[in-house]
């Protein structure tokens, strides 16, 4: 991994050939006006590093993954803690967490299943240009 990113600094992992993933994290760029986030494709050998480090699958896995320091969160709870990160407006979605998991898991791996149907797919991972780049893993 690379030496640039900070220790704990939250590491968004995500399907770098979804579009519905990749309009996830076009998203979050320009609101991370603090560039706390960095960002690898679920794809790449970064995120095999780290799912294994965390005894997440390394093969298969449909989800946003979050990595925080020790913690990670996956699935709808992946989203909720980015949500808290960014703060603002997207704290509002704060309150889901009381959802039980099973509920909020249940709607979010129904998206996941089919997001390519519904979203389409791409043939390879998205290339960062810019000040961004720096802030995606490889």
């Amino acid at each position: 991994m690379s030496a640039d990113v900070p220790d704990g600094a939250p590491i968004v992992l995500f399907d770098g050939v979804c579009n519905l993933c990749n309009g996830f994290v076009q998203f979050l760029v320009p609101r991370d006006t603090d560039e706390q986030f960095y960002f690898a494709s679920l794809q790449s050998d970064v995120a095999t590093e780290l799912l294994a480090e965390h005894d997440l699958p390394t093969d298969d896995l449909e989800s946003i993954v979050l990595i925080e320091g020790d913690d990670c969160y996956v699935k709808s709870a992946a989203v909720l803690r980015i949500a808290q990160l960014l703060g603002g407006v997207y704290a509002l979605l704060g309150p889901f967490r009381y959802l039980p998991r099973p509920i909020r898991d249940l709607a979010y791996e129904l998206v996941a299943a089919n997001r390519y149907r519904l979203f389409g797919k791409k043939e390879q991972c998205m290339m960062p240009t810019g000040d961004v780049r720096s802030r995606f893993l490889e």
